[in-house]
């Protein structure tokens, strides 16, 4: 299943990671305090956690520093795997990439673990920040149910998180880790998000990048799988594409996020093993 540059994605599996912007943060939050970026990121970060018991600062005050993208075909192939404006992951550049790709892949479907919540947003804002037009993606011509922002059209963006949570009626305790973790596929390893701070701050703009693929990864098994939960796929189809995509994985064993999902790649118990197996 080699890499096929000139073939056109029906799916885009997505990832971001992000990091405050330390200056807005001053800015906003701590006006005319002289605190310098690091500072105010700090002092944020202690006071979400002392108040919620977590630092995460809202997209809101984020610009994305990494984006992976796993272009899939129709029948659900992984075509390639790549992350948009390396080695210098400008945030504005990274953002035109994103939106100027989709479109000019002819708006294929956005797939996502909770990239309704959280990615979409921040990439959205992130288009305004920098002023980029993404009239494609807003669609106002459209009636309001047909729009790719409406939370229910799944053809233009398929959240699996929406998903598996009827829309957000349950919660997903787990999150993609839990999910990938069920398929046998390596969920979170030596990277976290609550990391991604920290790593960038020290420099490290190459690990978060490959970690953020390693989520890719992830977020495209559980996608086959949930393609098998609604009918799209069958079982022994997903098992084959599964087993392609490993083999594929084996082919670049440059890339150190490849390798590393590689090591901690387990098989998934099949209770069905007999069934989908090949028969002599």
């Amino acid at each position: 299943m080699a890499a096929d540059p000139d073939a056109r994605p029906r799916y885009l599996v997505f990832d971001v990671e992000s990091v405050a912007d330390g200056e807005l943060v001053s800015r906003i939050q701590y006006p005319g305090q002289g605190l310098s970026p690091q500072q105010a990121v700090a002092r944020y970060r202690q006071e979400l956690l002392e108040a919620h018991g977590h630092e995460f600062i809202p997209y809101t005050f984020q610009v994305p520093v990494s984006v992976a993208v796993a272009k899939v075909a129709a029948d659900f192939r992984l075509l390639d795997v790549v992350v948009l404006d390396p080695p210098q992951y400008r945030p504005h550049v990274i953002t035109r990439h994103f939106w100027v790709g989709w479109a000019r892949y002819g708006q294929p479907t956005l797939v996502s673990f909770n990239g309704r919540s959280f990615d979409v947003p921040l990439l959205e804002l992130a288009a305004f920040r920098f002023g980029i037009s993404i009239p494609q993606w807003f669609d106002l011509a459209s009636p309001g149910y047909q729009q790719n922002r409406n939370r229910y059209n799944l053809r233009a963006h398929l959240d699996l998180h929406d998903l598996l949570t009827n829309f957000g009626a349950t919660r997903f305790s787990g999150g993609l880790n839990l999910a990938a973790s069920l398929l046998g596929k390596p969920g979170k390893m030596d990277v976290q998000g609550h990391m991604v701070q920290d790593l960038y701050e020290a420099g490290q703009l190459e690990q978060i990048n490959q970690y953020c693929m390693c989520d890719v990864l992830d977020t495209y098994f559980v996608f086959l799988r949930a393609a098998v939960l609604l009918g799209w796929l069958k079982l022994e189809e997903e098992q084959r594409l599964v087993e392609a995509t490993r083999q594929w994985l084996q082919g670049r064993p440059d890339v150190p996020a490849f390798a590393q999902y590689l090591q901690h790649w387990s098989p998934w118990p099949n209770p069905w093993q007999e069934e989908v197996s090949p028969r002599c």
